[in-house]
C-alpha cells in the first residue's frame, strides 16, 4: 500500500469518543491537519444538530464517520443517507465508517451511506466487536470499578477489540490506498465470556470484579432507574442482547490483514487503557 501526501484536512466525528480521540491523536501525530468534530470543540459537530454537518465537511478530504448512538437505532440510515450527500457535494475523497460487528439493522445505514457517496467517493467500513475500552471509559466501567457489573449476555463469548486497534485500522484505512469497498471486521485475538473478562480485570486491579447476568428486560429496567428513558432502555438492552447470541463469538483476522501483527489481548489492551471513568458513548 502506499501513503497518500496530498492530504489538507481530516474531519474526524465524535472526535471525543473511544475511538474518534484515538483516531486525532494518531492523525495529528501524522502531521496532517485534523478537524475534530464535537458538541463542545472547536469544530462543532451533533449529530443531532444537521445544520452542524455542512461546516464541519467543508474542505474535508478525508472523513471518520463514528455515528452516535449506534448504526442500528431508529433513523441511522436517514442521517448517514444526508450526511453523505454533503460530504460528496464538499469534495470529500475517502471516508471510513465505524459500524457494528453483526449488526443487521447497521447494514442497511451502511448501505445508506454508500449510495449517498456515490461513485466518486471511496469508503470503507471497520465493524468492531464489543470494545475492552467499554469496562474502563464505557458504560461499564463504573460497575468494573465498583467490583461488579450486570449486563445482558449470559455465558456467550466475545472476542472484544482493543479501540487502539480499531483506531489504528481506520488511520490506515483513511490514509493509505488500497481499501475503497472494504469491510474489515475487527476483533481481539480470542473470545471470553464476560465472567472472564471480569476475572481479567480483577487480576490486573489487585481484588475481585463479579460479572452478574441479567435478562434484557432486567438490564433495561435498571438503565431506566437510573434516568434512561424507558423506550431508549428498551432499545439499548434488546440490541445487547441481540448481538450477544452467539452469533459474534468467533474471532477475525481483520487487524492482522490490514496492519501485518496480531490484535492486542484483552488483558494487554485493558492495562494500557486510563482508569475507570463515567459512561460515554460508544464510539
Amino acid at each position: 500500500m502506499t501513503t497518500n501526501t496530498d492530504v489538507t484536512t481530516v474531519l474526524v466525528t465524535a472526535a471525543t469518543g473511544k475511538t474518534g480521540r484515538r483516531v486525532v491523536e494518531r492523525l495529528a501525530g501524522r502531521g496532517l491537519e485534523v478537524r475534530a468534530g464535537s458538541r463542545g470543540g472547536g469544530t462543532p459537530f451533533d449529530w443531532e444538530r444537521p445544520e452542524t454537518w455542512g461546516p464541519a465537511l467543508d474542505g474535508a478530504d478525508l472523513v471518520y464517520v463514528a455515528y452516535y448512538p449506534d448504526l442500528a437505532a431508529p433513523g441511522a440510515a436517514e442521517a448517514l443517507g444526508a450526511f453523505g450527500r454533503l460530504a460528496a457535494a464538499a469534495g470529500a475523497r475517502r471516508v471510513v465508517l465505524l459500524s457494528g460487528r453483526g449488526e443487521a439493522e447497521a447494514v442497511a445505514a451502511e448501505e445508506a451511506l454508500r449510495d449517498a457517496l456515490g461513485g466518486g467517493v471511496e469508503l470503507a467500513v471497520v465493524r468492531a466487536a464489543f470494545f475492552v475500552q467499554n469496562f474502563t471509559e464505557g458504560f461499564l466501567a463504573e460497575g468494573a470499578a465498583a467490583g461488579e457489573f450486570a449486563f445482558p449476555a449470559g455465558a456467550v463469548a466475545e472476542p472484544f477489540v482493543d479501540a487502539g486497534d480499531v483506531a489504528d485500522v481506520v488511520v490506515a484505512a483513511l490514509t493509505e490506498d488500497g481499501h475503497a469497498g472494504a469491510v474489515h471486521e475487527v476483533t481481539g485475538p480470542r473470545p471470553l465470556t464476560f465472567a472472564e473478562a471480569a476475572a481479567e480485570i480483577g487480576a490486573l486491579a489487585g481484588r475481585e470484579v463479579r460479572y452478574v447476568p441479567v435478562s434484557a428486560e432486567r438490564y433495561a429496567a435498571e438503565l431506566a432507574g437510573h434516568g434512561w428513558p424507558e423506550e431508549q432502555a428498551a432499545w439499548l438492552a434488546g440490541l445487547f442482547a441481540s448481538l450477544l447470541d452467539g452469533h459474534n463469538a468467533s474471532a477475525t483476522d481483520g487487524v492482522r490483514r490490514v496492519l501485518g501483527r496480531e490484535p492486542r489481548g484483552f488483558a494487554e489492551a485493558l492495562g494500557a487503557a486510563p482508569g475507570p471513568g463515567a459512561p460515554g458513548a460508544v464510539a
